[in-house]
């Protein structure tokens, strides 16, 4: 008898599930994210191909989107172990499909793919809100919240498939702008009441999406210089670009990472979920607009090095760095409350940077970027020295 209870109380124990501690990103997530590896180069090149404002902002409707299909899974994956249950890698398989597929319609997603976007971006969502609720019906807090999020996060994809079937103009406008509006303003709407996020998995799942945002704009950067003849100059830019993107990586994972995941774990209940929603949801969103700029400034940069940047490559390389830089002070100000000074000097000096951007050649403003960038490490290193190492040793 004894043996038999010791036999259930180790098959109770295999299967419980992980510890928040113990909660790891799994491969399964890791290979979910290589669609929106495709899906950050698509809005790239769409923006590469219209340098206007009109293809900027189409640009950032179309990253928003993207961003926000990859979030729900995000915080799914955080509650919801899928790889261990062979239906949901099914349905998260199906989801890659479909964010394949719009992936391949983002080029002509304002166009003639409007409704092929649309369908696939709702199949995505749908997806993501059928698991969710099936997974979660046994808990009843949690369920009803997904149940309370599901109106907005699906309207935004019915919206934004109606306005395929329409032809360019303030109609279909209108329609994108309530899609975004609705995507954006369902999490804030449905509240925080009912969520169970597990800190440590969901710092390190963003962290990741920040790499593959940073590896995109590495993608960017080889492919531009592989299409040139590899002078001196040529490859002294590429490896020029590939330091700024590794600034960037520094900016991120050297001291704010750890410490927003610090305070993340130190939270419990609504004020958990409010700060992960916050500083994850929608501050690494501009995060990643910026890395994706960047790569479009990288690129345009690469292949105009002689050449003053045109108007919207300027924006994309200095604005691009700034936006990156204005989500770290945003996370610094909701995680720690303090206001992150040397950055914000920093960023304004790069938004001043974008018209000289328009006046010289692209190697010299290359070369602008790099150095404020890296004197704005140095200044860290040295000033907060002993913070870091305090924060990253103890």
């Amino acid at each position: 008898m004894s043996a038999v209870s010791e036999d259930e109380s180790h098959a109770e124990h295999d299967h419980a599930p992980p510890s928040d501690e113990d909660y790891n990103v799994t491969p399964l997530e890791l290979f979910f994210d290589l669609v929106f590896v495709f899906a950050f180069t698509q809005v790239t090149a769409l923006m590469a191909k219209d340098l206007t404002g009109t293809g900027l902002l189409r640009g950032i409707a179309l990253l928003l989107v993207v961003w926000w299909a990859w979030a729900g899974y995000a915080w799914l994956t955080n509650a919801i172990p899928v790889d261990d249950d062979v239906r949901s890698r099914i349905v998260v398989f199906a989801a890659m499909a479909a964010g394949l597929v719009m992936g391949l319609a983002i080029p002509q997603a304002f166009g003639n793919d409007g409704v092929l976007f649309g369908f696939a971006y709702l199949t995505v969502t749908l997806l993501f809100v059928l698991l969710y609720a099936v997974a979660t019906r046994d808990n009843p807090e949690m369920n009803r919240a997904v149940l309370r999020l599901a109106p907005g996060v699906l309207a935004a994809p019915v919206l934004v498939a109606l306005a395929g079937f329409l032809d360019a103009g303030a109609a279909r406008a209108a329609l994108w702008s309530l899609a975004l509006v609705a995507t954006l303003g369902a999490p804030l709407v449905s509240g925080t009441d009912g969520w169970h996020v597990r800190p440590k998995h969901f710092a390190e799942r963003h962290g990741l999406i920040i790499i593959i945002a940073l590896g995109e704009s590495i993608v960017a950067l080889g492919l531009a210089a592989s299409d040139e003849k590899h002078t001196a100059a040529v490859v002294t830019a590429s490896v020029f670009g590939m330091v700024v993107v590794a600034s960037l990586w520094w900016l991120y994972f050297d001291v704010a990472a750890l410490a927003a995941e610090r305070r993340l774990s130190q939270l419990t209940g609504a004020a958990r979920n409010a700060l992960a929603r916050d500083s994850y949801s929608y501050l690494h969103a501009l995060m990643i607009l910026g890395i994706v700029f960047l790569a479009l400034g990288l690129k345009k940069s690469l292949l105009e090095l002689g050449e003053p940047l045109k108007v919207i490559p300027s924006v994309a390389l200095f604005g691009g760095v700034s936006l990156y830089l204005v989500g770290h002070i945003l996370f610094r100000l909701r995680n720690i409350g303090t206001l992150n000074v040397q950055r914000l000097v920093v960023t304004v000096l790069l938004v001043l940077a974008i018209p000289i951007g328009v006046a010289v050649p692209a190697y010299v403003s290359l070369t602008m970027l790099l150095a404020l960038l890296l004197g704005l490490i140095g200044y860290e290193a040295v000033v907060y020295r002993e913070a870091r190492h305090q924060l990253r040793h103890h």
